[in-house]
């Protein structure tokens, strides 16, 4: 177990290191910042990479809502399921925290919005509480019929890292205007904590939704793979 749990902790770290550090020190820099396209891009690589280097130690989770919707779809032991989301929120911690250590290096730093998950008016796009659960929802549970169709003992063998990287790249590029996206607790609990405030105080969409989504997304899958227990 501990070899997993390992693997999820550096790999969620490098989530939120790589997805939101994208949207902290890129997303708007002078002149050459990526922009939304980039750090969509950026978030889906860091699970495409991830999915390769610790697919086959912990199964690359990396996120609460996916190892609920695995758990719900038959894909994963209950019984882990619980340190597994333990070491994927320090993990997220730890990403936000080196975040930090990096970005207030720059003169005039502020914290601002931190990449943080927001509805309202901490919605770049000032989008509504039931726009953003919708969003978080609906997302999340595309997000893991992506995982476990492309992780199915049918699907096309060594393929499933790309597909489930560029899902995630699609999820940003839908809904950064509404909540920043989120579809992880875990990578939106690291930011908070850093943000405080609003972002404490909202969190509890960005658990809520994309675990309802996961958890649905994983019970309507057994109709569609019914025979798989990968």
């Amino acid at each position: 177990m501990a070899p997993k749990l390992a693997a999820e902790f550096l790999g969620t770290l490098w989530l939120v290191l790589g997805g939101c550090g994208s949207a902290v020190l890129a997303a708007a820099f002078p002149d050459v910042g990526i922009g939304l396209l980039g750090v969509s891009f950026a978030f889906g690589l860091t699970v495409l990479t991830m999915a390769f280097a610790i697919g086959h130690v912990s199964g690359c989770h990396l996120n609460p809502a996916v190892t609920l919707g695995l758990v719900a779809g038959g894909r994963f032991s209950a019984g882990e399921a619980v340190p597994y989301i333990i070491v994927q929120v320090l993990g997220a911690i730890a990403g936000a925290g080196i975040l930090y250590v990096i970005a207030s290096g720059k003169a005039g730093f502020e914290v601002g919005g931190f990449a943080a998950n927001g509805f309202g008016d901490h919605s770049i796009g000032k989008y509504s509480m039931n726009a953003a659960l919708v969003t978080e929802f609906v997302m999340t549970f595309f997000f893991l019929i992506i995982i476990l169709g492309a992780t199915h003992s049918k699907a096309p063998a060594g393929f499933a890292p790309i597909a489930i990287g560029l899902g995630l790249t699609l999820i940003h590029l839908i809904s950064i205007p509404v909540t920043q996206t989120s579809v992880n607790p875990a990578r939106s609990t690291g930011p908070a904590l850093v943000v405080g405030g609003w972002a404490l105080q909202q969190l509890w969409l960005f658990w809520v939704a994309p675990i309802a989504g996961a958890v649905v997304a994983g019970i309507v899958s057994r109709s569609f793979w019914p025979d798989d227990k990968a």
